[in-house]
């Protein structure tokens, strides 16, 4: 595996934790206290669920974060600026849309933002995985949709914007990610940066077989449009506070089938150019589904492992629809990549779960504070009413 695809690996900045025992506590008294817990502590585990704590946790989420801050300064010192995120940094366009939730949703899945026959303004981001921000859309790499709602009441989760009326959904064109705990994804970081050329290229090796294969077909992938590519949460969430409350996982599937393939000989940003020409001529559309867990054995915290539709069928809540528009700007592509997008920013109606979001929570948060430092740029919503 080549040093380019250990990069791409590690700029998705996703670690999660190998299946572990859970707590099957299922007395009414211990489930009313863990209730109590977790509405005096958001983060608090929600063991209920299966989620676990990986040994060390706390202190490789720190050094995780460290480690990526330090790679942000030394690729963006003074005169190369602005800085970018250390993940996604390349944007195919960033776009306004509604969110419109079903009339007919499930009365089990009527939670958070899920208010049956409800729509909300949005913006999307499209992006690229890779950490280099120049990198030729013609090759293999992760794509990104980032959904900001907007309307969205209620207190979210994380202490900076916590009063803001919007909600975060972040997927990627993939079901499942690549590393299954912590310890292995500080070990990839750390032969990254290590000042020997030949430790840096034996880095793949952290991931594993299995972590390798599905870095592989991750970073491998081609599209033709981010408009016609399928997304996937990877990891799951909570759907609901109160019993009984259940685990999910997300999904967005375009409604319409690709017309044109990748192009015989596509321009460096091709990926934006057809957004361009797709959203010049009509409006496009998502179907937003949601994985409700049917099975413990669909494990919180290792994201390696798929849970399979055939056992767990997508159920739809919500259309997404990209009207027509014109968004190729300097001003629009500005105010977007002054945005900041993390699962975390949620009610706790839709509180990530598992190791992987653990991690994010503090990596997100703490990358988008050094990021907007670096470059003067105020952390903020938006309205929903910008134009540019």
């Amino acid at each position: 595996m080549s040093q380019r695809l250990a990069m791409a690996a590690l700029s998705l900045a996703a670690v999660s934790v190998s299946c572990r025992s859970t707590d099957k506590r299922t007395s009414a008294g211990l489930k009313d206290a863990e209730g109590a817990a977790m509405a005096a502590d958001p983060f608090a585990l929600d063991t209920e669920l299966g989620e676990t704590a990986w040994p060390d946790e706390r202190e490789l989420t720190e050094e995780i974060t460290a480690a990526i801050k330090k790679q942000i300064a030394a690729a963006y010192p003074d005169g190369k600026r602005p800085a970018r995120r250390d993940a996604h940094p390349k944007a195919h366009g960033c776009v306004k849309g509604e969110f419109k939730v079903s009339a007919n949703i499930p009365e089990t899945l009527a939670h958070g933002a899920f208010v049956a026959g409800k729509s909300y303004k949005t913006w999307i981001r499209f992006s690229n995985g890779d950490a280099d921000p120049t990198r030729p859309d013609k090759d293999g790499d992760a794509r990104g949709m980032a959904i900001k709602v907007i309307g969205v009441p209620g207190a979210k989760l994380l202490s900076e914007g916590a009063g803001a009326d919007t909600q975060d959904f972040v997927m990627i064109n993939h079901p499942v990610f690549f590393v299954d705990n912590p310890k292995s994804y500080l070990a990839v970081i750390q032969k990254l940066n290590s000042s020997n050329p030949l430790v840096s290229l034996t880095a793949p090796a952290a991931l594993g077989l299995k972590g390798a294969l599905i870095a592989k077909a991750i970073t491998g992938k081609k599209i033709s449009s981010p408009l016609s590519t399928r997304y996937w949460s990877t990891v799951p969430y909570r759907l609901g506070v109160e019993p009984p409350r259940q685990a999910v996982k997300y999904s967005a599937i375009p409604c319409f089938a690709p017309t044109e393939g990748v192009p015989t000989n596509p321009g460096p940003d091709y990926l934006r150019e057809a957004m361009v020409k797709q959203l010049g001529d009509k409006d496009a559309c998502f179907e937003f589904l949601v994985q409700p867990r049917t099975t413990p054995s669909m494990s919180i915290e290792n994201s390696m492992v798929e849970w399979k539709e055939a056992e767990a069928p997508f159920l739809k809540v919500a259309t997404i629809r990209i009207p027509k528009q014109t968004f190729n700007t300097a001003a629009q592509h500005e105010f977007c990549e002054n945005l900041s997008f993390t699962p975390w920013h949620t009610t706790a109606e839709h509180r990530p779960l598992g190791a992987v979001n653990r991690v994010r929570r503090v990596v997100y948060e703490e990358i988008s504070k050094l990021r907007h430092g670096m470059n003067a740029a105020p952390r903020a919503e938006p309205s929903g009413s910008e134009s540019f």
